[in-house]
C-alpha cells in the first residue's frame, strides 16, 4: 500500500506551530511526515522543550516511507527575521506566506499527498502589507477556486460555513442565493469524497433569531434560504432547514445530520468547539487538494513553555491520513 506524504507547514515561527510540530515528531505515523520549516527553528525549539529529536533535510526523491519517532524531515524555508518566542515579527510574514506556497504547489503536483498547516497570526502578515483573511481563503487564491468552504469536525460534530472571516455587519449581503447553492453543493460532494458518506444529510441554519419567525425578524429565510434549499431538495439533495441556530445543536436534530451548515463563523463554531476545542480539525472543502488545520490560535503565550498541546494537529494529522486513504 503507498505511504502517503503529507506535509505540515509550522506557521507563525513566534507562536506553539514549532512546538506542536516537534512534539508530533517524537510519535510513529502511517505517513511519511514533512515539516517545512526553518530547520534552525525547529532545533531551537526542540532543544528550548528538550525533546530529543534528529533533524533530517527532506530529500523529494526519497521513496515515502512511514515516519519513526525521533526523526524529523525538513523541507527547510529560511525565516527573514528574528525569532523570539511570543514575540510577533512583521519581517517573517513572508516566510510564512512562503510555507503555505511550498506546501500547496507541492500537493497540486503530486508530490505531497495532503498539506496541515499549523496556525498563522493574520494580524502581523496584514501588518507587513499582505492582503490575507486566512488560510482558506489564501489557498483558494492559489489554487484558483472561486469558492472555498470551512468545515470543522470534532466531538462527533461537523460544522461547514456559507460566510468564513468577514465583519457580521457584512454577513447578510454575502449570504446570496448563488453562494449558498454553491456551498451547499460543495459540502454534499465532498463529505462523500473525502468522509465516504453516501447521500449527505445536511442540517441548514437560518440566518436570524428563531430562523425569522415567519418574517418578522429577517426575510432571508424567505427571500433566499428556504428557495435554495427547496430547489436542492428536489435535485436529491437531503436538506433539513433552515431551522433556528439555537436549538439546530439538539439531539432531535443532530442524530439525522451527517453536518451543520451555518450562515456565519461565530453562529456555528461555538457548539463545535464547546464539544471539541483542541481536538478539533478544521478541513477546506472544495480544494483540489487535501488541506486540514488546527481548531486553534497561535497562542503565543504559551510558546517553548512546554505547556502547548498538540492535539489538534494531532487529531488533523490523523484525520489527513485517512482522506488520503
Amino acid at each position: 500500500m503507498h505511504t502517503p506524504r503529507i506535509v505540515i507547514t509550522s506557521g507563525e515561527p513566534a507562536g506553539i506551530g514549532p512546538d506542536t510540530c516537534v512534539s508530533l515528531a517524537l510519535s510513529d505515523w502511517d505517513c511519511d511526515l514533512v515539516v517545512a520549516a526553518d530547520a534552525k527553528m525547529l532545533a531551537a525549539a526542540a532543544a528550548a522543550l528538550n525533546l530529543p529529536l534528529r533533524i533530517e533535510p527532506y530529500d523529494s526523491s526519497r521513496p515515502s516511507e512511514p515516519h519513526r519517532a525521533g526523526t524529523l524531515r525538513v523541507l527547510d524555508i529560511a525565516t527573514a527575521g528574528p525569532v523570539t518566542p511570543g514575540v510577533l515579527e512583521p519581517g517573517n510574514a513572508a516566510y510564512v506566506l512562503r510555507l503555505l506556497d511550498r506546501a500547496c504547489d507541492g500537493c497540486r503536483n503530486g508530490e505531497f499527498d495532503a498539506m496541515v498547516t499549523a496556525p498563522v497570526q493574520k494580524s502581523v502578515i496584514m501588518d507587513a502589507g499582505f492582503a490575507f483573511s486566512g488560510h482558506t481563503e489564501y489557498l483558494a487564491q492559489r489554487c484558483r477556486v472561486a469558492l472555498p468552504v470551512m468545515m470543522l469536525a470534532g466531538g462527533g460534530l461537523r460544522v461547514a460555513l456559507v460566510t468564513t472571516h468577514l465583519p457580521l455587519s457584512q454577513v447578510p449581503a454575502a449570504i446570496t442565493a448563488e453562494r449558498l447553492t454553491a456551498t451547499l453543493r460543495i459540502v454534499n460532494s465532498e463529505l462523500e469524497r473525502l468522509f465516504d458518506i453516501t447521500a449527505p444529510r445536511l442540517l441548514l441554519l437560518g440566518l436570524n433569531p428563531h430562523a425569522g419567525e415567519s418574517g418578522h425578524l429577517g426575510r432571508e429565510e424567505i427571500e433566499i434560504i428556504e428557495p435554495v434549499a427547496a430547489r436542492l431538495r428536489q435535485s436529491g439533495m437531503r436538506i433539513t432547514g433552515p431551522v433556528p441556530a439555537d436549538t439546530a445543536f439538539t439531539a432531535k436534530y443532530l442524530q439525522n445530520s451527517d453536518v451543520v451548515v451555518a450562515m456565519y463563523h461565530d453562529q456555528g463554531l461555538p457548539a463545535l468547539k464547546h464539544a471539541a476545542f483542541g481536538e478539533a480539525v478544521n478541513i477546506t472543502l472544495g480544494l483540489p487538494i487535501i488541506r486540514l488545520s488546527v481548531d486553534h490560535g497561535t497562542a503565543l503565550a504559551l510558546a517553548r513553555s512546554g505547556r502547548a498541546s498538540d492535539g489538534s494537529l494531532r487529531a488533523a494529522l490523523t484525520l489527513a491520513i485517512g482522506m488520503t486513504r
